[in-house]
């Protein structure tokens, strides 16, 4: 007879066996608790790969800009990558925790290294230049790579797509324009096409070559890899274009060049964004840097002074610490952007789970920290294609005016409405903020049924083929999961199936199942986090445990649970040729605290509190955590692009373990299964 799920999981667990469930949760809160800032927010690390840091690096250099120290810290930071994952990157650097050797990445934080100091022959860079030789040599890496090398002389300026700045002039009919591609695409390549027309050199001399890392002389290269996920006829199409502007872009005429810049120009600065940076991510930044030193504005102008400032916030200088592997010194490296508007927003949700009065107080501030936020003066780059609709919601960095999205709206609502009704109504600002967020986000509803992240309707797929989106993430269709979200936030608020938007978006989520029962994730590791999305907002629109899709995404959850009792992915389940159907040969990764806590909440939100996959995945997170309440994870269980661009947000292993076994508790104690809150 299987033991009472309720009574095993009060046992002790643990290393030290540190006590049950209570204990557990009450050391995770204190954990996060302890973690709160002055004002009521929290903010975590974000950490990308070896790529930020290095370009950092080379940015700084361009410019003549030297910190020894500081550069010492970040070389170590890469030589530190670069030891830790040798076992599956063979001596080059990955895109995520355990994954294999990443061309780019690679090519960058070697070329980093050499700017520090090392040696083409140090026994470390001996291992990355011939894991990179052995992979294909550096012609073989990306364009946004090739084009920092080119930027520093080390391949040919045809090795790089040519995006002339003429597209800031192309009117909204053509094939391709700004409002089509998604705000990341657009703030990166703005300025990046002023650089690539311009070309200028560094103000510096490297004394650096990287001849040793190429099979072909670059200069010999007459085929650059593109994407494959690439279609026909666009791909030749496209092709034969670049081909052409390749040997015609010098005969554009100087007006309307002058033209296309200023125009660059302008849009760059109405949305520089103060020290928080032109769409507050690292590459648009450092291209706005760029930019302005082709078009020959002095350093000291405060545009300059402004963009140089953004970037230095990103910098993580990380204090020497004593770690499992033993003591760790001092280390530097750069986050992609930051992340206290979702980072407050999931901690207030994790908290207001405990019932804990002191989370809840914490929590309190928290949202008040959050409604000063939200964006209500400001129509961004979105009203392009919902003209009239009034702004209403809150970005992911501390600011991004031009560029909320609606997952961290719904996120926040779903956290504000929460506490209104746990804790008691906090006025009238409350319910204006809610009331105008859901009317953008209701706005903001693709056709179909879906939302995307931060624009409607960006669903021009051809343009993923042209050759300088050989990542493949040129755009911001609706997906799973911002789309699961939005459907939580509706249906939380009372939205039933009588709304439109509502059954619209029960629709589209239906219909985005896999074969398998899982869903996409698309912003992040993977599947798991997809099905989360999708099942916690089915719950709350209404749908039952025994509904076909709740039962089959159940299914997939047990399917998918470790042998040790947890759940874990990395970016090999990425379908390797883009696409949401998983690869036929794809394997689950080893379990993570912020993946099992997933699971967690989505068997619980199709029903299945008592059943026996649940009871063994709490047991695994309690076995797990650590005396002052954390949990490790050095996974990357985010995702900035699939395939080419990963996340390890630092908190998700400290809230959503928490959150998981607090519900776990508070449904287990109660009368009822059902999950009554949208995420």
């Amino acid at each position: 007879m299987a033991a009472r799920p309720d009574l095993t999981l009060m046992a002790p667990a643990g290393p030290q066996g540190q006590g049950g469930l209570e204990a557990a949760i009450g050391r995770a809160t204190d954990h996060l608790l302890r973690r709160q800032q002055a004002d009521g927010h929290w903010v975590f690390e974000l950490e990308a790969d070896a790529t930020i840091p290095a370009e950092y690096l080379m940015l700084c250099r361009f410019f003549g800009k030297r910190d020894p120290a500081r550069e010492m810290r970040i070389g170590r930071y890469l030589r530190r990558i670069q030891a830790q994952e040798a076992a599956t990157a063979g001596g080059g650097w990955p895109l995520f925790h355990g994954g294999p050797l990443d061309i780019s990445c690679s090519v960058k934080a070697y070329f980093a290294l050499r700017l520090v100091g090392d040696a083409p022959g140090a026994p470390h860079m001996l291992r990355a230049r011939d894991a990179i030789l052995r992979a294909g040599g550096a012609e073989k890496s990306n364009v946004f790579t090739r084009a920092t090398l080119a930027l520093f002389g080390h391949v040919p300026w045809h090795a790089v797509p040519v995006m002339p700045p003429e597209i800031c002039l192309l009117p909204r009919w053509f094939p391709f324009h700004l409002s089509k591609v998604s705000y990341w695409a657009r703030t990166v390549l703005v300025p990046l096409t002023v650089v690539m027309a311009r070309r200028p050199q560094p103000l510096a001399e490297t004394g650096v070559t990287l001849d040793e890392l190429f099979v072909t002389p670059p200069g010999q290269v007459r085929r650059w890899p593109g994407g494959a996920h690439a279609a026909e006829p666009w791909r030749t199409l496209f092709g034969a274009l670049d081909r052409v502007l390749q040997r015609t872009q010098h005969l554009f005429p100087a007006a309307s060049r002058a033209r296309a810049e200023a125009k660059a120009e302008a849009f760059v600065t109405e949305r520089l964004n103060g020290e928080d940076g032109l769409g507050a991510i690292y590459p648009a930044m450092a291209n706005a840097i760029w930019m302005y030193h082709c078009l020959g504005v002095p350093a000291d102008d405060p545009r300059v002074v402004t963009a140089w400032a953004a970037v230095e916030k990103l910098v993580m200088d990380r204090p020497a610490e004593d770690t499992p592997r033993g003591e760790r010194p001092a280390e530097t490296y750069v986050q992609p952007c930051l992340s206290p508007i979702w980072d407050t927003a999931l901690v207030a949700h994790a908290l207001l789970e405990t019932g804990d009065p002191r989370a809840e107080a914490a929590v309190t501030r928290g949202l008040s920290w959050l409604l000063d936020r939200q964006v209500t003066d400001v129509v961004g780059d979105w009203a392009e294609q919902r003209p009239g609709l009034p702004p209403g919601g809150w970005a992911f960095q501390y600011a991004n005016p031009h560029y909320p999205d609606v997952d961290d709206t719904a996120v926040v609502v779903l956290a504000l409405d929460r506490a209104r009704k746990q804790l008691g109504d906090a006025g009238p600002g409350m319910a204006r903020a809610i009331a105008r967020a859901t009317d953008w986000v209701v706005g903001m509803q693709s056709k179909g049924g879906g939302w995307g992240a931060f624009d409607a309707d960006n669903t021009h797929h051809h343009l993923n083929s042209i050759p300088f989106a050989d990542h493949g993430a040129l755009l911001d269709p609706p997906t799973a999961d911002v789309s699961g979200r939005c459907l939580a936030m509706l249906a939380q608020l009372g939205h039933g199936m009588d709304h439109a938007p509502t059954r619209q978006a029960v629709d589209y989520l239906l219909a985005e199942q896999e074969p398998d029962g899982s869903w996409y994730g698309r912003w992040g590791v993977n599947y798991v986090y997809g099905t989360w999305s999708a099942v916690t907002a089915l719950n709350a629109a209404g749908l039952p445990p025994d509904h076909p899709a709740m039962r089959r995404a159940v299914a997939w959850l047990k399917a998918r649970q470790n042998e040790d009792g947890g759940w874990g992915e990395d970016g090999f389940t990425y379908p390797r040729r883009g696409g949401t159907r998983a690869d036929t040969d794809v394997v689950m990764g080893p379990s993570s605290a912020s993946q099992t806590a997933w699971a967690l909440l989505a068997l619980m939100a199709c029903g299945a509190v008592d059943d026996a996959a649940t009871e063994r995945g709490a047991r695994w997170l309690l076995a797990r955590q650590q005396a002052d309440g954390s949990w490790p994870e050095e996974d990357y269980t985010g995702t900035g692009f699939p395939r080419v661009f990963y996340l390890r947000y630092h908190g998700y292993a400290q809230l959503f373990p928490l959150w998981a076994l607090a519900r776990l508790r508070t449904l287990k104690r109660g009368n009822s299964r059902h999950v009554p809150h949208g995420l």
